[in-house]
């Protein structure tokens, strides 16, 4: 790992992923989590704050990126959550089928190397009634905005963390066996390329 990945990086990631339009977004997710709950892509922590502890019996966390996990943890001791953060990335979970009753997802998907694998696993570890909760971030509906998500995305990149601006979010939930029961899209202030957003509800029953 190279210095900008090791030390500008993270700082840059916490930065983006706490500016208002996406705590918005989380503070609207996150506190719907309940049961045994595991959290894909937690990063630096940033939902951590919005969990409702009364709700929860068990909170683990994954994320390759360890040098995010002492922010994450120093988080999690500010919101009174234990968490059991795992150095991993969400391709493969070593965690029994059926074993969560929510798997949270937040500006996730865009950077797994692959995002449908990683779906697949949230599908198997859901327990039956279920809920993966998501927020991401996507490829636009609007053709002239996709143009520039595909011209923008070989900069970004590795800019961003392995961030992808132009991925399909409806369709990999669908090419993964989870269900919708609840899809809501759309901008959120900012530049458009970078700003279209998915979020709602799934489950791995229609």
């Amino acid at each position: 790992m190279n210095w900008y990945d090791r030390v500008i990086l993270p700082w840059m990631i916490d930065i983006a992923c706490g500016l208002p339009m996406v705590q918005s977004k989380r503070r609207a997710l996150v506190p719907l989590a309940h049961g045994r709950v595991l959290e894909i892509g937690m990063g630096t922590g940033r939902n951590l704050p919005f969990y409702d502890r009364s709700r929860l019996t068990q909170l683990v966390g994954v994320d390759p990126a360890l040098q995010m996990h002492s922010l994450a943890k120093r988080r999690s001791h500010q919101a009174g959550l234990s968490v059991e953060l795992m150095g991993l990335s969400a391709e493969q979970l070593p965690v029994p089928d059926d074993s969560f009753d929510t798997v949270v997802c937040t500006y996730t998907l865009c950077s797994i190397p692959d995002p449908v694998a990683a779906l697949h696993e949230v599908r198997r570890v859901l327990k039956p009634g279920g809920q993966f909760l998501f927020c991401e971030h996507g490829r636009s509906p609007e053709a002239e905005v996709a143009k520039w998500q595909d011209r923008l995305q070989p900069l970004w990149m590795p800019l961003a963390g392995g961030c992808h601006l132009d991925r399909d979010v409806p369709l990999l939930l669908r090419d993964a066996g989870l269900h919708t029961a609840d899809l809501q899209q759309g901008y959120v202030p900012g530049p458009r390329p970078l700003t279209y957003h998915y979020w709602g509800q799934a489950s791995k029953e229609a």
